[in-house]
């Protein structure tokens, strides 16, 4: 049996339609970059089906997991379950919807194997493509900028859900993480590099997916989670 050397994370909640493309898809990317990996499906409490369309694709390929909550943890808990798991030296999650093209992952696994303990897309590079509306672009690149000045992150996208890590690097860190949910990504980009662990940000191509909204009070939430970062870094210095 081939040793995992990849553990690939689809984190997923209420996404059944997203995963009956995101499963082949990502079965087909992964095969491309190495025989041994894993799929792990982190499937937070849905209440559409999403598990059991995840167990049917397990019967039929053992490298399909699923790691199921009966209650929401929240997107960045779920993650950080599934990554303290038993699991290959490289770990990488990417969105469902497959919103980055699935043409960078041999990039992402790369940078890993070539010596860097966390390596993220980016949609603000300047060579990254992005279509995405005003009403998303302008809100990411002011929280983006906040994130970099009031922390002090030399990184220009902290949310692209299209990341990977050197297992041991990153597991020194995630027990100082307690963001729960969409702050998860960045709180993990901004300690990785207090940590001073080798952080790669490359440009991607990348595409809004349909339904994605962004209300006024995740806008509110996460620069409040901002600000209290750097409360718990600087001031309580945890």
């Amino acid at each position: 049996m081939t040793p995992i050397e990849v553990t690939a994370i689809l984190p997923v909640f209420n996404d059944r339609q997203a995963l009956s493309r995101a499963i082949p898809e990502s079965l087909a990317a992964l095969s491309a970059i190495t025989k041994g990996f894993e799929l792990v499906i982190a499937e937070d409490g849905s209440t559409d089906g999403s598990a059991d369309l995840v167990r049917e694709y397990a019967l039929k390929d053992t490298r399909v997991r699923l790691a199921h909550n009966d209650e929401r943890l929240g997107r960045g808990r779920a993650l950080t379950r599934v990554m303290q798991e038993k699991g290959g030296p490289i770990i990488c999650y990417y969105d469902v919807d497959l919103a980055t093209d699935m043409r960078h992952l041999p990039a992402l696994i790369q940078s890993i194997r070539d010596g860097y303990d966390v390596t993220t897309g980016s949609r603000l590079l300047p060579d990254s493509m992005v279509v995405r509306s005003e009403k998303r672009e302008l809100p990411s690149r002011v929280y983006n900028w906040l994130v970099r000045w009031i922390l002090g992150s030399t990184l220009h996208d902290h949310q692209c859900g299209f990341k990977a890590f050197r297992r041991d690097s990153v597991l020194r860190v995630l027990p100082s993480v307690r963001a729960d949910h969409w702050f998860w990504d960045t709180e993990l980009l901004v300690r990785a590099q207090k940590n001073g662990l080798r952080v790669r940000e490359f440009p991607v191509q990348w595409t809004e997916g349909k339904g994605t909204t962004v209300r006024l009070k995740d806008i509110l939430r996460m620069g409040s989670s901002i600000i209290h970062l750097w409360w718990q870094l600087h001031v309580a210095k945890n």
